[in-house]
């Protein structure tokens, strides 16, 4: 005959949870724990200096943008927005005059090391990078410091092929502030409501404004 099986305790929500949780992180693996573990900072007393690191960490080598805390921050100190959005800013340039350090005196040295450990750097994205900046000039910085478009391969490129250092960070400064400020006003205007509207939206209003952008210039140089 069959033994009696003992009574199983029920699981309770927290235990099902953990287990789902447990199984979507082993998916997005190191940059679902990264976007966490920056996500935590939103209610920790250092948050505002947590997010001046990684927005000057995003510019140079860190692969999770200043947006995914600079968001929940406006939201839970919605007085203070445009106050983070000024910190974002400014990281986020000095940052880039690093890397720009980076790629003008230390490329040849660290150019392995880049390509191998820092998410967004390969041969390929980089050869990319040079045809545009020979093909824009400094102007295709700004695409990058405005959209979804990894910042910081293009502040190490802009110091390996020896961009002009003034126009350099005067175009970080206003495509990173006009990105931070966009972000920043739409949290302080709309409230808790424009956290399914970024998610959903941003990448591509970003992306519909570049465009908009770029069809000016050429409009220009018909003009001429």
């Amino acid at each position: 005959m069959d033994q009696p099986q003992p009574p199983q305790e029920p699981v309770t929500d927290n235990e099902r949870a953990a287990a789902e949780s447990a199984v979507v992180v082993s998916r997005w693996a190191i940059h679902r724990h990264l976007y966490d573990w920056v996500l935590s900072f939103a209610h920790h007393k250092h948050s505002t200096t947590a997010l001046g690191v990684l927005s000057f960490a995003e510019s140079s080598f860190f692969p999770i943008p200043p947006d995914v805390l600079l968001g929940p921050l406006c939201l839970g100190h919605r007085r203070k927005a445009m106050w983070f959005a000024l910190i974002c800013t400014i990281a986020s340039v000095a940052g880039g005059v690093v890397g720009y350090a980076i790629g003008h005196y230390a490329w040849e040295a660290l150019s392995g090391v880049m390509y191998q450990y820092v998410p967004g750097f390969t041969e390929e994205k980089f050869e990319l990078v040079e045809r545009w900046y020979d093909q824009w000039g400094i102007w295709v910085l700004f695409a990058a410091a405005f959209t979804p478009i990894p910042f910081k391969v293009f502040t190490i490129a802009g110091g390996v092929f020896a961009q002009p250092l003034l126009p350099f960070v005067m175009v970080s400064f206003v495509g990173r502030g006009m990105r931070f400020f966009l972000v920043a006003g739409i949290f302080w205007w709309i409230g808790p409501k424009a956290v399914p509207f970024i998610d959903k939206y941003f990448n591509w209003l970003c992306v519909v404004f570049v465009l908009l952008l770029i069809g000016g210039f050429f409009v220009l140089r018909l003009m001429h």
